[in-house]
Formats: C-alpha cells, structure tokens, sequence
C-alpha cells in the first residue's frame, strides 16, 4: 500500500541519514505492571494536533485550496497513552489465529467507530478466514487481511462495500502494538490492516525525533518551492503522507513513542496533509506472534517466501479473570 511502502522507504532514509550526521546512543508483564507502564506513560492530550496544517499558511499555502481539511477527533474523556492499558471487563476483542500463533487485540470504538465495525464484521462473516499477512517488514509493521479483488480494491473490500473515511484520533498514536488501517491515500480504508512492529530501540536507532524533525524541515523547503506552482496538488497527492509536522507534536507523545516505538510518521492527527494510518486497535497479548511474523524471510517486494495464514479471527469479550494477557512491550 502506498502510505505502508513510502513509510517504509522514509524510514529507511532516516536510518542512512542519522548514521551519517551522529550517533544515537520483549518480554511479559503482570497485570499490575503493564497497568503502572500505562498510568505513567498516559499525558493529557493537548489539542496541539489541530495545528498540524496550520504552519501550510505560514509557508503561504492555502490549506484549503490545497485540498487539506483537517478533521482530527480531540478525545475529552482519555489521555494519550491510554491504548497501552487492558481492556475493562466485557469489553469487546478479537484473537486472530495464525499460523504461527494467537494475536489479540483490544477495540477503540469511540475513536473510531467505522474502522472498528468493519474489522469486526469482516471477522464475524468470516471475510478474513485464510487470507495472509502479505507484507512484512522488520521493526516497522505487518500487513494483512486482504479481501476482494487487488486489482479494483487495493486495500481490500471493506464491510461496507467500499472506501471509507480516516478517523484521526488526538489520544490514539501508532505506537508498538496498534493495529491500523491500511490505505493507498486519504479516505482509501478497505480491508487491510497493519500491526506497528518497531520497537524503542529500533525508533532511536532510526534517528528518532532528530531525524524525523529533519524530515519536515526537507519537507517545508519543498513545500516553499511548490506554493506557487500548479505542481502543488501533485506534489501533495505524492508526499502528503510524508508531512509529519513535527513541531506539533507535543513532548508527552514524543516520549511515548521513545518509550514504547513506533511509527509516528502514520499519525494523522499530527500529519500537515492529514494522511495517515487510523489507529483502531492494540495488540494486548501476542506480540511474540507479531515479532516472529516480522521476522519471515521475504523476497524484494517484502512478501514472506513462507504463507503466514490467518486461520480465523474469533469476536469476544474481554474478561479480567482470564482475560487475555498484557501485550510485550
């Protein structure tokens, strides 16, 4: 998928240009000590992520006539960092049985409540029973849970029929452990979904916030070259998902990603083009499962040389008492 690959080649980039300019210097957990990770990871959201376009008027770009409508949801009622604790009893979660073990995930529904229903109806009607995770990528995400046709749905057939809105969250990031949507561009969600995979030590060994903040200021000065060319909307149809502002981005996110990894640059609610990955789920037990699945040998185009199947994926409910345990961090 596009947003997916392009990711995949910036962060590449980062990793060769951090290398070059200065040297940055899994396991389980109890209940009581993933909830103490959560409670002090969590940090109010500031409301910060509204901006992210706003520096597009400071280059002299008109946000609106660049086709760029920010509809970031603020959430009143949870901080970030919220994602990383367990499920309240009764909750609603999904077991994705795979070859290579179990994943479970917990739900967002008031986040985003399109990308939730359509997961969960894909599941129930059995849309995602031996399809594959068909791209992977080491210590960046896997990719997965195609339906239909490639050819007139590049992001698989979604519960609805077709194509349906990014729902950007201000309290849900693409830390290790979400499960997003998948896309091709803005508003292009189907089927696919990917898990984020990179782990703290590979986000600083990539650079982290020093590379990514280098991004957007090679970002901004081609920005301030294409403001008054009619190549404007061309250059962000083919880089909008690569415009993570970072200067909106507040202090407690960043440190969650530097605690946690992650992939920030998928966050759409930071993003000055508003594209990205919506973050409708976390994986609360089984990132053992994703990280051996990240780790399948692959050939150029990052499809496993050995089919990684998703036998089914099983709709629950979570219970305290025998719940589903912690994610790895």
């Amino acid at each position: 998928m596009k947003i997916y690959r392009k990711a995949l080649i910036l962060a590449l980039s980062i990793v060769l240009c951090a290398t070059a300019v200065m040297s940055l210097s899994g396991c389980g957990e109890s209940s009581a000590e993933s909830s103490s990770r959560a409670e002090s990871n969590s940090a109010a959201a500031t409301g910060d992520e509204a901006k992210a376009a706003d520096e597009l008027s400071d280059l002299g770009i008109d946000p609106g006539k660049a086709g760029v409508f920010p509809n970031v949801k603020h959430d009143q009622k949870n901080t970030v960092g919220f994602q990383l604790e367990q499920p309240k009893e009764g909750d609603t979660i999904a077991i994705i049985h795979t070859g290579l073990g179990d994943i479970t995930l917990r739900f967002f529904p008031d986040q985003a409540p399109k990308a939730v229903t359509n997961f969960i109806n894909l599941a129930k009607n059995g849309s995602y029973n031996k399809t594959s995770f068909h791209k992977v990528i080491p210590d960046f995400a896997i990719q997965g849970g195609h339906c239909g046709s490639a050819d007139n749905n590049p992001s698989g057939t979604s519960s609805f029929g077709g194509m349906f809105e990014d729902e950007f969250c201000d309290s849900l990031l693409n830390l290790r452990g979400a499960v997003s949507m998948a896309s091709t561009s803005k508003d292009s969600n189907g089927s696919q979904f990917l898990i984020n995979q990179t782990s703290a030590e590979a986000f600083k060994n990539s650079g982290g916030w020093i590379a990514l903040s280098k991004n957007w200021d090679d970002m901004k000065d081609q920005l301030k070259s294409y403001k008054d060319s009619n190549l404007l909307s061309a250059f962000f149809d083919e880089n909008g998902d690569k415009l993570l502002n970072t200067a909106a981005v507040p202090e407690n996110v960043k440190k969650l990603y530097e605690q946690n990894g992650g992939n920030p640059l998928l966050d759409g609610a930071y993003n000055a083009a508003d594209r990205g990955c919506t973050v409708f789920g976390q994986v609360i037990s089984g990132m053992d499962v994703v990280d051996k699945i990240a780790a399948s040998k692959t050939d150029k185009k990052n499809v496993p040389l050995e089919r990684v199947q998703i036998n089914s994926v099983e709709v629950t409910t979570y219970k305290v008492n025998g719940g589903a345990t912690p994610a790895e961090k």
